[in-house]
C-alpha cells in the first residue's frame, strides 16, 4: 500500500509523457474545483457534485447501493484534472429526491434517470464510471445507448448482476409484496439517531468501511431533524429489485457495448460478498477478457477500496482514461 502511495506522482508523470501534447492538461491534482449540481425531474431533482472545468470531457460517476456521490470524494482528485466529473446521487439516495409513492427502484429506472440527467446537461458523448450498483446501471445504459458512451469503468463489478432464471419469479413476487405491505402501513417514521449511532449503524452494515469513509458518506447520507439525525435515503431502496436479468440476457447486453471497458476488481470485494453466483461472474469476466479493447485488473482491497484506499485504484483508472478515452 505504501509503495503505491509513494509512486502515484511518478505514475502520473509517466502517463503525461505517453500521450500527445494536448493531453498535458489532464494531470492529476487535488485542487479540482467542485460545485453542487441539480437536475430537475418530474418528481423533484437529482442532485450531485461536479469536479473539474465545465468544458472538460464529461465522466458520469454512479455510486453503489445505499451510498451516494460522496463515494468518489477521495478518488476523483487523483484522476486526470482536465475532465468534468459529474458524480450523481441516484434517486432515493443522498440529497436526490425519492421516487413518488407507488414507484419501484430498479436498474432500468436508474438507467432512465441517467438519460434524463445527461440530456438535461446536453452531454452527447461521455464516459461512465460506476461502483457496484452504479456499474450495473452503467453497463445497462451503455448496452442500450452504446453511441453515447466512449468509455466504461466498473469498480468492483462486472456491469451486470445476473440472477438464476428459476429464481426470478419468486424474487419478483417478494419484491411486489414488500412494496405493497409497506404502502399498507398507516405511517412510516424515519428513525432518529445521534451522529455517533448513525456512524455505528453504517459501519455495522459495511464493516470494511473506514471511519473516515463512513463520515464522508454521511455528509450527504444524513439530515438533521428534531432530536438528532435521520438517514436521507429512501427506505424503499432496501426492497428487492423486481427487474432481474438472467445470465443469458446479461451476456447479450454486454455484447452490445461498443466502448472500451476497464474492470477493476477487489480481491476481497464482490466475489466475497456474493460467492454463491461466482460461476455467473466467471462468464462475465471471460466476456470482458475476450475483448481486445477491455482491461481487467485485480487490486488488493475490499468492496469500497476506491473510497478507503483511492491511491490503489487511481493509477489504473487514470491510465485507462488517458490512453483509451482522452487520447482519442
Amino acid at each position: 500500500m505504501k509503495t503505491l502511495i509513494c509512486n502515484l506522482p511518478k505514475f502520473v508523470s509517466i502517463q503525461k509523457k505517453t500521450v500527445s501534447a494536448q493531453m498535458a492538461s489532464f494531470s492529476s491534482s487535488s485542487t479540482l474545483p467542485r460545485k453542487e449540481i441539480s437536475v430537475k425531474v418530474k418528481w423533484g431533482e437529482i442532485r450531485g457534485q461536479q469536479w473539474g472545468p465545465d468544458d472538460g470531457h464529461p465522466v458520469v460517476c454512479l455510486h453503489g447501493w445505499a451510498d451516494n456521490c460522496g463515494t468518489f470524494k477521495n478518488l476523483i482528485p487523483l484522476l486526470p484534472q482536465g475532465c468534468r466529473y459529474l458524480a450523481l446521487d441516484m434517486a432515493g439516495h443522498g440529497l436526490s429526491s425519492h421516487r413518488p409513492a407507488g414507484d419501484f427502484y430498479t436498474f432500468p429506472g436508474y438507467v432512465a434517470d441517467v438519460r434524463r440527467v445527461t440530456e438535461s446537461l446536453q452531454l452527447n458523448k461521455f464516459t461512465i464510471m460506476g461502483h457496484s450498483m452504479g456499474a450495473n446501471i452503467a453497463g445497462m445504459f451503455c448496452s442500450l445507448y452504446p453511441e453515447k458512451v466512449d468509455g466504461l469503468v466498473f469498480l468492483d463489478a462486472y456491469g451486470f448482476l445476473p440472477t438464476k432464471l428459476k429464481e426470478i419469479p419468486d424474487m419478483m413476487r417478494k419484491g411486489i409484496d414488500e412494496i405493497i405491505q409497506f404502502e399498507n402501513k398507516a405511517e412510516v417514521k424515519s428513525r432518529v439517531y445521534t451522529y455517533e449511532k448513525a456512524v455505528e449503524r453504517l459501519q455495522t452494515a459495511n464493516p470494511t468501511l473506514s471511519k473516515e469513509s463512513t463520515e464522508i458518506l454521511l455528509e450527504r447520507g444524513l439530515a438533521q431533524v428534531e432530536g438528532g439525525f435521520a438517514f436521507t435515503r429512501d427506505i424503499r431502496v432496501n426492497f428487492r429489485n423486481i427487474a432481474r436479468t438472467p445470465l443469458e440476457l446479461s451476456l447479450e447486453m454486454l455484447s452490445r457495448i461498443q466502448a472500451p471497458v476497464l474492470v477493476v476488481m477487489a480481491d476481497k470485494g464482490l466475489k466475497v460478498i456474493f460467492p454463491e453466483i461466482a460461476s455467473n461472474y466467471s462468464s462475465l469476466l471471460t466476456h470482458h477478457e475476450e475483448r481486445d479493447v477491455n482491461t481487467v485488473t485485480w487490486v488488493s482491497g475490499d468492496h469500497h477500496v476506491h473510497l478507503d484506499h483511492p491511491e490503489v485504484v487511481a493509477p489504473v483508472v487514470s491510465d485507462f482514461l488517458l490512453k483509451k478515452v482522452l487520447a482519442k
